[in-house]
């Protein structure tokens, strides 16, 4: 369906919403059930949702992701449980509104739907109606006019109900709280326990390295490791084994002799008085006078140009410079420029005004390159490198066939297909799978051939795989190493030294509690509090649960104070000495956006509350085995 029908941006808002509600809004488990019919994927207020329509609503939402994706578009996106299974919700979700629609007798006139196809920008050419734009806009769409304006008709009908359930309305007072609430400011020291000022307290058992060993047996494993040897059969392999003859690169040479030839070069430096044309009479007519007076000085003088650009000049990227553009060939300037500098006889001449879309230019040249042509011995070795890989692009696609036979027939060894092929056989540093490898190793049908049972215990060649970017490769097994259990007495010390961490961290958690307490009930406690800073919510100054905590102390009370816990690096306590609310202006800005950005969550509530209650009054049921199945269909 035409998106341009949708002139209300809430309601495109809303029908996105529909594909991504949370199912926590209404309770999956409350309306799933065993339908036991194998052609219905689900069943709202007793009407069907097939395969067929499902299948239909699967290209839909396809061909939405491409268009808006465009080449970063993967169809794996929609090749999960998760995405069929918001697919679907979104075709119950339509459903069920439409069900509560037709329930209210909710009608769209003959009038509403000609006003609303007239006004669609789409199907407009010079801002009126065309019946012939709006009949092939529909072909190209797969529909008939009774079929887009049957949609048509039943989305106006939808938004009569979702229109209403949009306008999230946050009044100006509460509006200017949460502001407040936003850009309250509180003044905070800390105190810092860490797990080294506890490390002297730490006590481990005599067991407790042995039995944490034992309990945590596959962190010390160490997994199966390969070393191998391979050879790869790719275009630059080729091509080093093709020969080009003289001949062969002198008549490619002829052949393209323009792509040799390089054009006339310019060097030119210029005075720029800027004057865009779309500006005033007055401002052009002053731009003009001052580069008037300064193309006379340079008449006047014309070894003080460089000077004078400098002085003058309004092009930032050359003023510095001199006025200096360095060289250029056709096309690279503005045309007027480009037709004054070429038209200038010899080095030294001096143009006079010049005006282009960006001012005026007085411009003097200053170097000529003529037109050439690069000679063959120049270009010899770019046309042979060329000609070598354009050849061997064709040989490799021959060669890969005869390259996996041989690697297959005689397995035991890549002397062979090395020798034939004139390829290197090299060797692999150690191969873990599930490691971040090198190329070419860095390809999971690679790695999974190499650790197969035929790999490692016969030492065969794997078969030859295509690792991408047109590259064969095979590989043997040398040397294998099984997984294995790093032994007790390697591991204990660092075990040790991790039991002890630890058991620190906690030790410094217990007695940042502890101190916590003792603090908001008033009592003195000996703390070294670092120096007071001011912070804002909703800044990135603390780590969210610590900024929560702060923000959640009480202001009526101050200093007041909170603590939490950081993992691994003990207790941090805060105190809150002074609270700011600083109160915002009816004028100001901010509370328009706070307004806008509530106002869409209080919709969005809405609209979930609703949804939830439609669930709740019509009978909804998946058939889960038959959504699990689709994915073969």
């Amino acid at each position: 369906m035409f998106d341009a029908v949708r002139n209300n941006k809430k309601v495109v808002q809303i029908f996105l919403l529909l594909i991504t509600l949370p199912f926590a809004f209404w309770g999956v488990d409350s309306y799933v059930r065993n339908m036991g019919k194998g052609d219905e994927l689900a069943s709202v207020g007793g009407h069907a949702i097939t395969q067929a329509e499902f299948q239909q609503a699967m290209r839909s939402q396809q061909d939405r992701l491409r268009a808006s994706l465009g080449d970063q578009f993967n169809p794996a996106m929609l090749d999960s449980p998760e995405a069929r299974r918001a697919v679907l919700e979104n075709m119950i979700n339509q459903r069920l509104l439409g069900l509560d629609a037709g329930k209210h007798r909710l009608l769209v006139s003959d009038a509403q739907m000609r006003d609303t196809i007239l006004a669609v920008p789409g199907f407009q050419e010079n801002g009126q109606f065309s019946q012939v734009r709006y009949e092939a806009l529909l072909k190209a769409q797969g529909m008939n006019q009774a079929i887009f304006e049957s949609r048509l008709r039943q989305d106006l009908a939808l938004q009569q109900i979702i229109i209403p359930l949009t306008q999230g309305i946050l009044s100006g007072a509460s509006a200017e709280r949460v502001l407040g609430t936003q850009i309250e400011e509180r003044t905070v020291s800390e105190a810092v326990l860490a797990p080294p000022q506890f490390m002297a307290s730490v006590k481990l058992g005599e067991d407790a390295a042995k039995n944490f060993y034992e309990a945590n047996r596959q962190r010390f494993e160490v997994p199966a490791q390969v070393r191998a040897e391979y050879v790869a059969l790719d275009q630059d392999a080729v091509a080093s084994q093709v020969s080009v003859s003289d001949a062969e690169v002198r008549k490619a040479y002829e052949t393209a002799a323009d792509r040799y030839r390089q054009g006339e070069e310019r060097r030119a430096s210029h005075i720029l008085i800027q004057a865009d044309k779309a500006a005033g009479e007055a401002v052009i007519k002053a731009a003009r006078e001052k580069a008037e007076g300064i193309l006379k000085q340079v008449k006047a003088a014309p070894g003080e140009f460089a000077k004078l650009a400098k002085a003058n000049s309004q092009d930032p990227g050359s003023a510095d410079k001199g006025g200096d553009l360095g060289y250029f060939g056709h096309g690279m300037m503005v045309k007027p420029f480009e037709d004054a500098v070429f038209a200038l006889a010899k080095e030294g001449d001096t143009t006079d005004l010049v005006q282009s879309d960006f001012g005026f230019h007085i411009i003097r040249l200053t170097g000529i390159k003529a037109a050439k042509v690069r000679p063959l011995e120049e270009v010899k070795g770019e046309i042979a490198a060329e000609l070598r890989k354009k050849a061997a692009s064709g040989k490799l696609a021959e060669m890969a066939e005869g390259f996996s036979n041989t690697v297959y027939e005689q397995s035991d060894s890549l002397k062979p297909a090395a020798e034939k092929y004139k390829l290197n056989v090299q060797t692999s540093d150690w191969i873990v799978r599930a490691a971040k490898l090198p190329p070419p190793f860095d390809n999971e049908r690679l790695v999974s051939a190499l650790f197969s049972d035929d790999a490692v215990k016969n030492k065969r060649n794997t078969d030859a795989i295509d690792v991408g970017g047109g590259v064969l490769v095979s590989a043997r097994v040398v040397e294998y190493k099984p997984a294995s259990l790093r032994p007790f007495e390697d591991v204990k010390p660092l075990i040790e030294k991790r039991l002890a961490a630890d058991e620190a961290s906690r030790l410094a958690v217990k007695e940042g509690e502890a101190r916590l307490g003792k603090l908001q009930k008033g009592e003195a406690v000996e703390l070294s509090w670092g120096a007071p800073r001011v912070l804002q919510r909703g800044a990135q100054d603390l780590p969210p649960a610590a900024a929560a905590a702060v923000f959640r102390v009480a202001s009526d009370k101050l200093p007041g104070y909170t603590g939490v816990e950081v993992p691994g690096a003990g207790y941090v306590l805060y105190r809150v000495e002074k609270v700011v609310r600083p109160e915002a202006a009816a004028s100001d800005p901010r509370l328009q956006v706070v307004r806008q950005q509530y106002g869409r969550v209080l919709a969005e509530m809405d609209f979930a509350a609703y949804i939830a209650a439609l669930r709740q009054r019509y009978d909804v049921k998946i058939n889960m085995a038959a959504l699990e199945g689709n994915k073969e269909k």
